[in-house]
C-alpha cells in the first residue's frame, strides 16, 4: 500500500516523517470533502479516470441557497441553485461516484489520510478540500479583537496551548462535539456555549457543562479573559474555540498544516497545497466566487490529482 509521509504540526510548523503502512480497510484513491460544484466537477473527472472516488458533504453550500442562476452555460431558462446542485450530484452518481450525505468532523494523516464523519471513518490516498467558505464567527464586540489572542477555530492546532486552562467551545453540532472531545485531552474545565441554540448532536461527552445563554461580547486586555452574556453576566475563560455550523475547508486545512492566506487556502498552479496529496478547489481558494469558476477549479484539480496518483501508485 502506498505511504509517503506522516506529519505533525508544532507551533505552526509542519514536520514530515515516514511511517510503516497499514493494511486491512478500503482505501479510496481520492476523497473529496464537499459536494458543491467544485467537488462534484472533480468527481466526474476522477471517476472517469478509473480512480476510486468518495465524496462526503452535509450540504452543497452557498449554491443551494441561490434563488436563481441565469449565467451558467447550457440552460435556456434560469435555474435554482438547488436544482443545479441536484443535477450535478445525479450526474456524478450516474458515472460511478460514491456520494454520501455525511458531515466531516476530522481529518488526519496516519498511513494514508483518515477522514471521520459522524457515521464512520474513511481512508484515502489523496484529498480534495472543496467545502467553500464557512468559517462562521460571531458579530459581537471583541470577537475580531481577540481572534488569535484567545479565540481559535482549531482545537488540533491550538488545544495544547491551553493545558489545564478554562475553555469554552461555541457550537451545537457534530463539529463542535468533535472539537470539544479533542480539547478534553488538554483540560477538563470546558463549557459548551450554544449561544441560544439547542444541541444538534448526540456525540457530546457525557457530563459536559452546557451554557445556553446568548453571547453578547468578549473582553480582556492583551488576551481574552471573559465571555459576556446577554443577561449581563461575565464568564471567565482563558480560551474560546468556535465551531459553529459545519467545518469549512479552511478549518480542515488548519488542522493538517495547509497554508492559508487569511481564510483562503493557498494552492499552486496544480491546485495542490503545501501538503503533498492535499488539493483544494472552489470558493475556498478565493478569487471569482462563481459556479462556473468552481466547476473549472474542480476539473483542473482533478486532472492534477490523477497525475499525482499515477506518479505515486498504491
Amino acid at each position: 500500500m502506498y505511504m509517503e509521509f506522516n506529519y505533525i504540526v508544532l507551533s505552526g510548523v509542519l514536520y514530515f516523517s515516514r511511517k510503516k503502512a497499514q493494511t486491512g480497510s478500503m482505501v479510496y484513491d481520492a476523497l473529496i470533502i464537499g459536494k458543491g460544484p467544485a467537488g462534484i466537477s472533480a468527481s466526474l473527472y476522477l471517476v472517469r479516470a478509473g480512480m476510486k472516488t468518495l465524496v462526503l458533504g452535509h450540504s452543497v453550500g452557498a449554491l443551494e441557497r441561490a434563488e436563481m442562476i441565469d449565467n451558467f452555460y447550457g440552460f435556456d431558462a434560469p435555474v435554482t441553485g438547488a436544482e443545479l446542485a441536484s443535477r450535478g450530484i445525479a450526474q456524478a452518481r450516474r458515472v460511478g461516484a460514491d456520494i454520501r450525505d455525511e458531515e466531516v468532523v476530522h481529518i488526519s494523516m496516519e498511513d494514508v489520510w483518515l477522514v471521520k464523519t459522524a457515521e464512520g471513518e474513511y481512508r484515502a490516498r489523496s484529498v480534495l478540500l472543496a467545502t467553500g467558505k464557512s468559517r462562521t464567527g460571531l458579530k459581537v464586540p471583541g470577537f475580531e479583537e481577540f481572534r488569535g489572542r484567545g479565540i481559535s477555530f482549531c482545537a488540533t492546532c491550538d488545544g495544547f496551548l491551553y493545558r489545564n486552562k478554562r475553555l469554552a467551545v461555541i457550537g451545537t453540532g457534530d463539529y463542535a462535539a468533535n472539537e470539544l472531545s479533542e480539547l478534553t485531552h488538554f483540560t477538563k474545565d470546558i463549557t459548551l456555549f450554544t449561544n441560544g441554540g439547542e444541541l444538534q448532536s448526540s456525540r457530546f461527552p457525557q457530563g459536559i457543562a452546557v451554557d445556553k445563554r446568548i453571547i453578547s461580547g468578549f473582553t480582556g486586555t492583551d488576551k481574552l479573559s471573559a465571555i459576556q452574556c446577554e443577561d449581563g453576566d461575565s464568564v471567565p475563560v482563558d480560551g474560546v474555540f468556535v465551531a459553529l455550523g459545519t467545518a469549512g475547508a479552511a478549518d480542515f486545512a488548519a488542522k493538517i498544516g495547509v497554508e492559508l492566506n487569511k481564510t483562503d487556502i493557498v494552492v499552486d498552479s496544480s491546485f495542490m497545497t503545501n501538503v503533498p496529496g492535499v488539493f483544494a478547489a472552489g470558493d475556498c481558494i478565493g478569487g471569482f466566487l462563481q459556479v462556473s469558476k468552481a466547476v473549472s477549479d474542480g476539473a483542473l484539480a482533478a486532472k492534477s490529482m490523477i497525475g499525482w496518483l499515477k506518479a505515486h501508485p498504491a
